[in-house]
Formats: structure tokens, C-alpha cells, sequence
């Protein structure tokens, strides 16, 4: 699918296309964006934009030189956005050739980012003059809705510590359903980690090579500032949810070693009762109670003693 859009008057307006006006629409748009094109509109985006589009495998690569660099094409930048599958996150990731004339971003998923920009264009609520300041805008929204994400995952986080406590003060919890939440939780913070450190040295990558202007330095260091304080942040978290993670597992111990603790004490006052049985259970033909009128009733008594007697030491020591 490719969307063309183009800067009037410092606003980013969408250019309505058919198929067939494909070539002055790429020589009018200023940002085409892609998503998960087919081999043909690959083939006819290379031929309009002499430009090789970089597969998804070059564009899933992890070494740095393979996401940041700088060709006949323009300055590429792979960078990670966020995106759900299942109900996690996971990240996507974005592959951008800004020229001098236009930008170019591709990908094979969709993102909430890209959804949520695209709406904000259409309602005239981003202002971009040329193709560097645009990609500023949309690593500036990245970093505004990993923000909100991280604020989400912090309210929920005090959910699930309110259940563990519960459970602390001997109400009724869900432990295990809240060893669930915080792994995911875990999950999605780890990702939104590594969002903001990819976002980190994109910046970095862009001004190292980009003449900028003072507004254009003065954005992209506050997006670093930004994302320097959303790290700070995700490690708050992962302190948080440790710490969670280690009280849950630990209040379970608790339950279980108090499971344990019944059976271990009922084992032991049961023990002499079962000893007074099973030594009048012997079958010897010299028993000194086997001819005594009230033996039975010696063995019962004795029985029910040996069995009080350690249930009411224990009880006296502090142990029940």
C-alpha cells in the first residue's frame, strides 16, 4: 500500500492517487510511505524513484552499519517502532531514506505511531517545511507515545501491586494471574526500552550527518532529553516489577510452606498414636494387657494422650 503526502504552507497534506497517476504523484509528494508493498509497486517505486527499496531482511538487520547509513539513495535509517501482535507489544521496524527532495519510509507492518500520525495530519496538527524537520515530527511522536505506553504499564503496575498486598495482608489474590501481568508487563517495557535507545542513536546518526538549523538542533535535543528521562523511567519500572515479581513468588512460598507445615505437624502427632497401635498390634503369645479386662480401653486412652500431648506442646510454644 503506498500513501503520498506533500508540505504546503508548512502543513503535511495527503495527495489522492490512482494507480495509473503513480509517477506525478512521486514527483509532487514530499513523504511517501509504504507498507508491505507488492513486487510490482516495489518495482515501479524503484523505477520512478531510481532508487534500490531495501528488502525486509536488510532491513531487519541488527548491526549498525546496516541500519545507519549513507548511499547514492540518501541517509538511510532502520529504526524500531512499536507495534501489537496477540495482544503484546513487539517491535516493527521502519526503514527511512530521507533526500533532499522527499522521505521515504517503508515497512512490512503496521504501527500505532504511523496510524495515530496520519490521523494528526489529516487534522492539520503537524507542521513540517521540508522532509529532515518531518522526520523529526514523527521520531518526536514516537518518543510522545512511548511515553503514554510507559504511563499505561505504570498504572497498571499499581494494580497488580495492590493485589499482591492483598494478598500480603491475608486477603483473597491472584498471585499467579499476577506473575502473568508482570511478565508481560516485563515484556513490554523491555520493548519500549529498546525503542527509545534505537530512537537514541538515530538522533545521534542524523546529527552527526544533516546540516541542521537552530530549530531543527533545538528539536532533536529535546527529544534526546526525552528519551534520556523515558530510560530512566523503564529502568524505574523493571526495579518495580522485580520487585513485584520477587513478593508474588514469595507469598506463594509462603502459602505453600504453610500447606506444608499442617502436614508435617499432623505427621508428627500422629506418630505416637500409630506407635501405641502398632506395638498392641504385635502378635506375641507373652502380651502382659492381652488377658486384661480393660486393656482395650488402655490402648484407646493411650492413643488419644500421645496424640494430644505433642498438638498441645506445639501449641504451647507458638508453633500453631
Amino acid at each position: 500500500m503506498l500513501r503520498a503526502f506533500n508540505f504546503q504552507d508548512n502543513r503535511v497534506n495527503e495527495i489522492r492517487f490512482a494507480g495509473e497517476e503513480l509517477a506525478e504523484v512521486i514527483t509532487a509528494a514530499t513523504w511517501i510511505d509504504v507498507l508491505d508493498p507488492t513486487e510490482e509497486e516495489r518495482d515501479q517505486l524503484e523505477q520512478y524513484l531510481r532508487t534500490e527499496l531495501p528488502e525486509s531482511d536488510d532491513v531487519g538487520e541488527i548491526e549498525s552499519s546496516a541500519r545507519y547509513f549513507i548511499d547514492s539513495a540518501g541517509l538511510h535509517v532502520h529504526s524500531l517502532f512499536l507495534g501489537q501482535s496477540e495482544g503484546r507489544h513487539i517491535n516493527v521496524t521502519v526503514a527511512f531514506i530521507l533526500q533532499p527532495e522527499r522521505l521515504i519510509s517503508l515497512r512490512d507492518e503496521d504501527s500505532p505511531d504511523f496510524r495515530l500520525l496520519r490521523m494528526r495530519v489529516r487534522r492539520g496538527q503537524i507542521e513540517a517545511s521540508s522532509p529532515l524537520e518531518f522526520l523529526l515530527s514523527i521520531f518526536e511522536n514516537k518518543v510522545e507515545n512511548l511515553a503514554d505506553i510507559l504511563e499505561d504499564i505504570h498504572r497498571e503496575l499499581e494494580k497488580v501491586s495492590e493485589m499482591v498486598l492483598e494478598e500480603a495482608e491475608g486477603a483473597e489474590g491472584h498471585l499467579e494471574e499476577a506473575i502473568g501481568d508482570l511478565a508481560r508487563y516485563e515484556n513490554s517495557n523491555g520493548k519500549v526500552r529498546l525503542c527509545l535507545m534505537d530512537t537514541q542513536r538515530s538522533i545521534s546518526f542524523l546529527q552527526k550527518h544533516q546540516r541542521y538549523s537552530a530549530d531543527h538542533f533545538a528539536a532533536a535535543s529535546d527529544i534526546l532529553r526525552d528519551v534520556e528521562s523515558l530510560l530512566s523511567h523503564t529502568t524505574f519500572l523493571f526495579e518495580k516489577i522485580n520487585f513485584l515479581m520477587d513478593a508474588a513468588q514469595g507469598f506463594i512460598n509462603i502459602e505453600q510452606n504453610k500447606v506444608i507445615k499442617i502436614f508435617s505437624i499432623a505427621a508428627v502427632v500422629f506418630l505416637p498414636p500409630t506407635m501405641v497401635a502398632s506395638i498392641y498390634g504385635m502378635n506375641f503369645q507373652a502380651f502382659p494387657e492381652l488377658q486384661w479386662q480393660f486393656g482395650y480401653l488402655w490402648a484407646l486412652g493411650l492413643m488419644l494422650i500421645s496424640g494430644i500431648a505433642p498438638y498441645w506442646y506445639f501449641k504451647r510454644k507458638g508453633w500453631l
